[in-house]
């Protein structure tokens, strides 16, 4: 399994370099990819892995390097720009598909490549990262307890300092607002709306909807019609994203987001090993049905980027020995109990006493 041939794609970006470190402490010699050669070249010769350079913009070229390896573990966003190619690309090869996306319509452009990707034998699982692997499975989990569940709340507090990357993709969905799931449909609302309370395992706090994958994810895997996920904001952010409607709607502007995308490339690093080593993350979710039916649970997981890196080896080998076919969220692919196998996780079914 170790031997196996898979390729890194935006392995010098601040996840794929976490990636790649994983990857060579589990033994891994993955193929490192991305734009930039002179980074990839410094990057191979650390850890002695071979590497391409490339770009995103044309199918068949990326093809020619999908078709040396049998999975591509995809770190490069915005994926709402990078995802579609990688994707065409691997189905014209039989190669499986992972990404990190975070972004909504980026899964349900992925979803639609289900059943050309059944027929070709391969896996399409993006978001297997922390988006969306704890709040995917978390969703699995309760939903499985509530046959006829009609609502899931979930809830993530994610307390990090982001990488550029995230930032970037963050970008990208903010002129939507606030993305939530009614009656099967995904719908927007602005961002500050409809806050409330979340029972985290630390307390409660107060939480308003966030575009999270979830949205899409959770949906796949559940069928649950009304979905909301939730991050804790304090009172006074919450109040700037009530009025900062005006601003969301500049953002709808791909050049402005052009201009502050490169600008976030070069003022965000990221969180430094002593942060992703000592932060924690934790997760809520409820499913409830129309006659008071209920159930509800939690996740504690490492520091965001720190379980999406310690995540990323056990995909690849479980993809790798296990082959699954369809575009799948990762409970679909590998079950509501997976989260439990990326070290540092632990699931509650009752808040535990202080």
């Amino acid at each position: 399994m170790r031997d196996a041939r898979w390729m890194l794609y935006g392995a010098t970006g601040y996840t794929g370099q976490l990636v790649a470190e994983q990857a060579a402490a589990h033994g891994h010699r993955p193929l490192l990819a991305g734009r930039d050669e002179t980074k990839l070249r410094e990057l191979g010769r650390r850890y002695g892995f071979k590497y391409a350079a490339f770009t995103l913009d044309d199918v068949t070229t990326i093809a020619r390097h999908t078709a040396e390896v049998e999975l591509v573990y995809h770190a490069a966003g915005p994926f709402t720009y990078t995802a579609d190619p990688m994707i065409r690309a691997c189905l014209a090869t039989h190669t499986h598909y992972l990404d990190i996306t975070g972004e909504i319509h980026v899964f349900e452009n992925t979803f639609r490549y289900d059943e050309v990707a059944s027929k070709t034998g391969i896996a399409l699982i993006g978001g297997v990262g922390f988006d969306v692997i704890p709040s995917d499975c978390l969703a699995a989990y309760v939903a499985a307890q509530v046959p006829h569940a009609r609502t899931l709340e979930i809830g993530v507090q994610a307390l990090t300092q982001v990488s550029a990357g995230t930032a970037r993709s963050v970008l990208e969905m903010l002129p939507q607002g606030a993305q939530v799931r009614r009656d099967g449909r995904i719908v927007s609302q602005p961002l500050g709306r409809g806050a409330k309370d979340i029972p985290y395992l630390n307390g409660a706090q107060r939480s308003i909807p966030v575009s999270w994958g979830d949205i899409a994810t959770a949906y796949r895997t559940t069928r649950i019609p009304n979905i909301t996920a939730y991050m804790p904001f304090s009172s006074r952010a919450i109040a700037l994203a009530n009025v900062g409607g005006a601003f969301t709607g500049l953002l709808r502007s791909a050049g402005l987001r052009r201009l502050i995308g490169a600008v976030l490339d070069r003022t965000i690093t990221g969180p430094d090993a002593d942060a992703r080593a000592q932060g924690r993350s934790t997760l809520w979710a409820r499913a409830s049905d129309e006659i008071g039916g209920s159930a509800e649970a939690w996740l504690e997981t490492a520091e965001g980027y720190e379980f999406t890196a310690r995540a990323a080896i056990v995909v690849i080998e479980r993809t790798l020995a296990e082959s699954p076919t369809g575009a799948l969220t990762p409970a679909l692919a590998f079950g509501a109990d997976f989260v439990l196998e990326i070290d540092g996780t632990t699931r509650y079914d009752h808040l535990p006493r202080v």
